[in-house]
């Protein structure tokens, strides 16, 4: 059977997960294409539903989901690449009991763009960074956080959090906060297990969250330039002290 009418009741739940709330909702999401849809099924998490389009042909093995094909049309209708590849899959988000990091972690404050998050996971996954924790930050399971993260979204532990809860999560670990007056990250090294925090984007780290951490790092840079973008400054904070750590 192949799906030609937005009107579908299957169609009309795959389009909708689209949308925030939708998606919290129902507890699922969206990922699109062949190396991710193949990667996601690797990695352990749940595909409900694959589709394709009836042009579509890979050497696929599609497991226990459900598979819907549907017209050019439609596909094109529920995908949100420019060049989609004839394949997307609907997967059930992951949950995470709240716990203290079992090595070193990543805590996001109010990280508000997607790309950059789903660039800040792709990065946390590469190096290692397993638990990933996240303070009012944008919704990491958007197509465009998704599509971001390349993967690493289906490998690392994402935790919702509040302010609250970071006394009790981080104990026994050192907070160690990005910021433009921190010290200097390359002269810098850690003594014990730690969890690195990057804030927002254009207003930095929570003031209360600042005065929790431990210590403060930032990353030299020439005077003509004011800052770096988040997920640049994530990625050369996380390399930096996963491997002084080490």
């Amino acid at each position: 059977m192949v799906y030609t009418s937005k009107n579908n009741e299957k169609i009309k739940y795959i389009n909708a997960l689209k949308d925030k709330k939708f998606r919290k909702e129902n507890g699922e999401f969206l990922i699109e294409g062949i190396k991710q849809v193949k990667e996601c099924l690797s990695s352990g998490l749940t595909v409900s539903k694959i589709v394709v389009s009836q042009c579509f042909y890979d050497e696929f093995d599609f497991k226990d989901a459900e598979l819907i094909v549907v017209s050019e049309g439609i596909f094109d209708y529920l995908s949100d690449e420019k060049n989609p590849q004839g394949i997307l899959a609907v997967v059930k988000i992951p949950v995470f009991d709240v716990k203290a990091p079992q090595c070193n972690a990543l805590l996001l404050d109010r990280v508000s763009d997607p790309a950059n998050l789903g660039a800040i996971i792709r990065t946390a996954n590469a190096c290692g960074y397993e638990d990933v924790y996240l303070i009012d930050t944008v919704d990491p399971f958007s197509p465009k956080s998704v599509r971001s993260s390349m993967s690493g979204l289906f490998f690392v532990n994402l935790m919702q959090i509040s302010l609250e809860d970071v006394d009790r999560i981080f104990k026994d670990i050192d907070l160690i906060c990005a910021d433009m007056n921190g010290e200097n990250i390359f002269s810098f090294n850690p003594k014990n297990k730690f969890c690195l925090i990057i804030g927002n984007e254009g207003n930095g780290v929570n003031s209360q969250l600042k005065a929790l951490a431990n210590k403060t790092v930032s990353i030299p840079m020439r005077s003509s330039c004011e800052s770096l973008n988040a997920a640049v400054s994530a990625s050369i904070l996380m390399y930096n002290l996963k491997y002084k750590n080490n």
